[in-house]
């Protein structure tokens, strides 16, 4: 018996080393959350959402976002690297192209050719038979660890997201738990083939939006439950400012209907642990050191927000259910249906816009 306690508080200590000492590259800084908005009123749960139509049904995991060409067929990148094409019908018509990466933010241009922001690859594009070239890897000497989100200006300018400059999409929880600003919101110029930093010091620089008049871009930034908007032409052009802050949920993906609506995907409520953690940065540090499934998740809350361009909310899109189609990471707004992409769900969704 005195054998067996000795192993047991050896076990105990060495476990507690662990959680304490283990080396984990992350140095978290300490912030405050503000007290998060009721659930009420603009934000109040409702129903919306459950009427989702499910395609693509296990062809892969994690549509993170999808893009609509002219023709009304849809494509989807998986983590696996590969982008599907869907017809209008969401009949699968095999894989358009295959990244060697993560695909993430999809946009098509005035050319019909399809930008993709790939976490792990950079900026890319593909032209109409899917043939890939990259068009940049770094802005101003610093490469990029996380390409996002992306948008096409209609004047042929490409804005995109490096979430971080730090933490690649593997080790996002790093960069959630660090809650440093390692995020940029970045410009590609086809024409000079000039990338630019537009905006840096952002925490987890996720969707981007440009406005239908090319003169100010969206960018939400997701571990600060905020959006900002960055000018880029008027009195204020080069100047920022946050339109929407202390929001419900974690902000992902953001688009224009090209109306003065920017749909805003909300990947999960805010949960109370991760606030109330803020100001302590060693537990915080405690926490990435346990296994993933002893580590805080989200609850599965499909939320979709439509905005204006100055944060007034103008429609609120739930379905407040574990079986509903979420985490929704991005949402595009295509002759009158919405397209919701999933980090993790395998099938992208579609329902009619509101």
């Amino acid at each position: 018996m005195k054998k067996l306690f000795q192993v047991l508080w050896t076990t105990i200590g060495l476990l507690l080393v662990y959680l304490l000492f283990w080396p984990v590259d992350v140095d978290p800084a300490v912030w405050e959350a503000m007290e998060p908005p009721e659930m009420k009123g603009k934000f109040a749960p409702n129903d919306y959402l459950q009427d989702t139509e499910i395609l693509g049904v296990n062809d892969g995991i994690g549509p993170e976002d999808i893009a609509v060409d002219e023709a009304g067929n849809m494509y989807a990148g998986y983590e696996d690297g590969r982008i599907i094409k869907y017809d209008v019908f969401g009949k699968n018509m095999g894989v358009f192209v295959n990244t060697g990466g993560r695909p993430l933010g999809l946009d098509f241009d005035d050319a019909g050719n399809l930008v993709i922001a790939d976490a792990n690859q950079g900026l890319l594009r593909a032209d109409s038979q899917g043939n890939l070239v990259t068009l940049t890897l770094e802005s101003g000497g610093t490469p990029f660890k996380f390409t996002d989100d992306v948008d096409v200006a209609s004047d042929g300018k490409i804005y995109f997201s490096d979430a971080s400059s730090r933490y690649g999409i593997h080790d996002y929880k790093f960069d959630l738990v660090a809650h440093q600003p390692y995020g940029r919101l970045l410009v590609y110029d086809p024409n000079t083939k000039k990338t630019t930093t537009l905006l840096s010091d952002l925490y987890f620089a996720n969707g981007v939006a440009v406005s239908p008049n090319d003169d100010f871009i969206l960018v939400s930034e997701t571990s600060e439950y905020r959006i900002q908007k960055y000018w880029l032409k008027g009195d204020k052009a080069g100047q920022s400012e946050i339109i929407i802050d202390n929001m419900p949920g974690f902000p992902d993906g953001i688009s224009s209907n090209g109306k003065g609506i920017y749909w805003v995907a909300m990947v999960s409520l805010r949960k109370e642990i991760v606030d109330n953690l803020g100001e302590k940065p060693f537990i915080r540090k405690m926490i990435l050191r346990l296994p993933e499934k002893m580590q805080p998740a989200p609850d599965r809350h499909g939320f979709v927000l439509g905005i204006d361009g100055t944060g007034n909310i103008i429609h609120n899109l739930q379905h407040p259910d574990p079986d509903s189609y979420s985490p929704i990471t991005s949402v595009e707004e295509k002759n009158g249906i919405l397209y919701l992409g999933s980090l993790t769900y395998p099938g992208l969704a579609r329902i009619s816009a509101p």
